[in-house]
C-alpha cells in the first residue's frame, strides 16, 4: 500500500533539486487557480486603466484637431462659419429671454466669454467619452465626431447671417480630420488579438506608433489653430485699414458745448461723457463683426419707399453731419445698474434719409409704421416711424466722441434714437432698413417675448457711496446720475432710510437727450442707513416705486444702497 505521505509529497513537488524534507509539506501552502485570478485580474487591471486613460487622450486629441482644422478653414471662409460661433449664435437664439436675462446680470459683457467656455467644456467632455468608446468600437467613435460637425454645419448654415453653403465647409472639414484621427490613434491602442470579454488586455498594442502618432497631431493641430487665427486677423484687416483712413468731416450742426457744471467733480460719479472704451456693450455678435467701409452698403426699400436708395458710406460722410451729445440706455439694465452711458456722436439725420427715399410718417399718411433695421449679423431691430421722424435728433452715426465707430461698437454704422432702448433702436453694424407694419413683421427680440415699442423710463442711481460702504461721521456727499432721454430730468430726490424726501442739486443740463448728474450732501450719523434716490422729469411723471424686471420692456424701481456709518 503507498505511503500517504509519499503521495502528498508527489503532488507538491520540490522545493529546489532534491527531496523535500519529510514535514516540509506543511509549512508549504497551497496555491490553488481560484486564488491565482485575482492576481492575475490585479495585474491587468493597471494596464486596462491606462489605456482608458490613452482613450480619452485620444478622443481629446481629435477633439482638438477638428476644432483647429475648422477655424483654420473658417479664417479662409468667413469667422462667424466656426463651429464654436455657430453652435454659440445658434444657442443664444433659442435661449428664452430671462435665461439671457439671467445670464447679462450674472455675468454682465463677459456673458458670451462663458457661453463660449461652456460649448468648449462640453466638446471636452464628449471628445473624452468617445475616445474610450474607439477603445472597442473604432467605428462608433469616429461616427460621433463626425455627427458633431453635422451639428455645428447646420447651425452655421442656418444662421441668419449665413450667405451661402459653404458656411457648413468649416465644420465638416474639422469633424473629418477629427474623425480620421480617432480611427488612427484607437487603431495603435487595440490589440492585435483582443480578448472578447473583460477590460482591455495590454498585449499587443502599438505603443511606438501610438506616440508618434499623437506626437504629430498635437503639433499638426497646433498649427492649423495658429493658421486659423492668422487667417481670421488677415481676413478683418481690411476692415482695420478702412477704419483707420476715416477722416471724419467737420459737422454742419456741432453739439453744443457742454454747460460748465454739467460734469460734477465728486470722487466716484460716473463722468459726463463716458470714453469709447469704458462703454457698455450688449448684443449677440460672439465674434465682433469686422465690416470694410469702403465696400460697405445700405439699402433703404420696403413699404411706402418711393425712391428706393443704396448708399455707401462715402455718400453719408459726404452728406451734412450733425453732432449730438446722446445717452443710450440698454434694455437689460437693471434698477441701478450699469448698461447706460453718454456720447458725443456724429452722422446724419435719419429722417432726412427717409424722406429722400418718399417715406412719410403715420401721421401724415405713411403706409408703414415700423422701421426694421437690419445688421452685417443677421440682427433684426424694430423700431417706430413715427419716433425717428418726429423731430428728435435720430441718426445714422458715423463717430463716437471724436473718433470712427469702435469695431465692438457698430463700425462702419449704427443708429442713435434719443428716448428708445436699444433693443428697440441701437442697430449696429447696419446694412439695411426695410419699411414694414408692425402687424406684419416681428424682428428678433419682439419674437423672443420683448416690448414692439420701448420708450426709455424715467430712471436714477446712486454711483457714491458704494452698497456696504463705510463712511466715517460728519458730511457724506451722496452723488449719482438720472436720466429720462427726449423729456429729460427736472428734479432728483433723497431719503435717508424713512424720513422725508429731501431735493438733490442738480448739475448743469446738457440737453434733454443726456443724463443729469446729481449731488446731495448728507450729514451722516453712526449706525446702518438706507439710502434712496428717486428722479422726475421734465414732463412732472415721478419715477415710479413699482419694481419690475427688464422683460419686456425695461426695469423700474428706486435704486437703493445700505451703508454702515461708523
Amino acid at each position: 500500500m503507498r505511503d500517504r505521505s509519499q503521495g502528498d509529497r508527489s503532488r507538491e513537488g520540490p522545493i529546489t533539486g532534491g527531496t523535500n524534507p519529510p514535514g516540509l509539506r506543511n509549512r508549504i501552502p497551497r496555491v490553488t487557480e481560484n486564488e491565482r485570478k485575482p492576481a492575475k485580474q490585479a495585474k491587468a487591471a493597471k494596464p486596462a486603466k491606462v489605456l482608458f486613460l490613452l482613450g480619452a487622450l485620444s478622443g481629446a486629441l481629435a477633439g482638438f484637431a477638428a476644432l483647429a482644422v475648422a477655424e483654420a478653414v473658417a479664417g479662409a471662409v468667413r469667422p462667424q462659419a466656426g463651429p464654436v460661433v455657430a453652435v454659440g449664435g445658434a444657442a443664444i437664439d433659442r435661449t428664452p429671454a430671462a435665461v439671457k436675462d439671467w445670464a447679462i446680470r450674472h455675468f454682465g459683457t463677459n456673458d458670451k466669454l462663458f457661453l463660449q467656455l461652456g460649448i468648449l467644456a462640453v466638446l471636452a467632455l464628449f471628445a473624452l467619452a468617445l475616445g474610450i468608446v474607439a477603445l472597442r468600437f473604432r467605428r462608433t467613435g469616429a461616427t460621433g465626431v463626425l455627427l458633431f460637425g453635422v451639428v455645428g454645419a447646420l447651425a452655421a448654415t442656418s444662421r441668419p447671417d449665413s450667405t451661402s453653403a459653404t458656411d457648413a465647409l468649416p465644420s465638416v472639414a474639422g469633424a473629418t480630420a477629427g474623425a480620421v484621427l480617432l480611427y488612427v490613434l484607437a487603431g495603435r491602442l487595440t490589440p492585435r488579438t483582443p480578448a472578447p470579454d473583460g477590460p482591455p488586455s495590454e498585449e499587443g498594442w502599438d505603443r511606438r506608433g501610438f506616440v508618434i502618432a499623437a506626437g504629430a497631431a498635437a503639433v499638426a493641430s497646433a498649427g492649423a489653430g495658429l493658421l486659423g487665427r492668422s487667417l481670421s486677423s488677415a481676413g478683418g484687416q481690411d476692415a482695420v485699414a478702412s477704419r483707420r483712413n476715416v477722416v471724419l468731416p467737420r459737422p454742419g450742426s456741432p453739439a453744443r458745448l457742454v454747460p460748465r457744471g454739467a460734469g460734477l467733480r465728486i470722487p466716484g460719479v460716473s463722468p459726463f461723457i463716458t470714453p469709447n472704451g469704458d462703454f457698455y456693450r450688449v448684443d449677440t455678435a460672439l465674434v465682433v463683426p469686422k465690416v470694410n467701409a469702403t465696400t460697405w452698403r445700405l439699402r433703404i426699400h420696403g413699404k411706402g419707399v418711393t425712391r428706393p436708395r443704396v448708399f455707401s458710406y462715402d455718400d453719408l460722410l459726404r452728406r451734412e453731419l450733425i453732432e449730438r451729445d446722446i445717452t443710450l440706455t440698454c434694455v437689460s439694465n437693471e434698477v441701478g445698474g450699469p448698461y447706460v452711458g453718454n456720447a458725443r456722436w456724429i452722422g446724419v439725420r435719419l429722417a432726412d434719409l427717409l424722406a429722400e427715399c418718399g417715406v412719410k410718417p403715420p401721421a401724415k399718411g405713411g403706409p408703414a409704421d415700423q422701421l426694421v433695421a437690419r445688421s452685417v449679423d443677421g440682427m433684426t431691430i424694430g423700431s417706430p416711424v413715427e419716433d425717428v421722424m418726429d423731430g428728435r435728433d435720430a441718426l445714422l452715426a458715423l463717430g463716437m466722441n471724436g473718433k470712427p465707430l469702435p469695431f465692438a461698437h457698430g463700425f462702419p454704422v449704427r443708429m442713435v434714437v434719443p428716448g428708445l432702448y436699444g433693443f428697440v433702436s441701437a442697430c449696429k453694424w447696419i446694412k439695411a432698413i426695410e419699411l414694414t407694419t408692425f402687424d406684419a413683421y416681428d424682428p428678433y427680440w419682439v419674437k423672443r417675448g420683448w416690448a414692439r415699442r420701448a420708450p426709455i423710463k424715467t430712471e436714477s442711481r446712486i454711483d457714491t457711496p458704494k452698497p456696504f460702504a463705510r463712511p466715517g461721521t460728519g458730511t457724506v456727499m451722496v452723488a449719482g446720475v438720472a436720466w429720462a432721454q427726449h423729456r429729460g430730468i427736472g428734479k432728483v430726490e433723497v431719503r435717508v432710510d424713512d424720513g422725508l424726501w429731501q431735493e438733490a442739486r442738480l448739475a448743469a443740463e446738457d440737453t434733454s437727450d443726456t443724463w443729469r448728474q446729481w449731488s446731495f450732501p448728507w450729514r451722516a450719523t453712526k449706525g446702518g442707513h438706507t439710502l434712496t434716490v428717486r428722479a422726475t422729469d421734465r414732463t412732472g411723471a415721478l419715477q415710479t416705486e413699482k419694481r419690475a424686471h427688464t422683460i419686456p420692456d425695461g426695469a423700474s424701481g428706486w435704486h437703493s444702497v445700505v451703508v454702515t456709518v461708523d
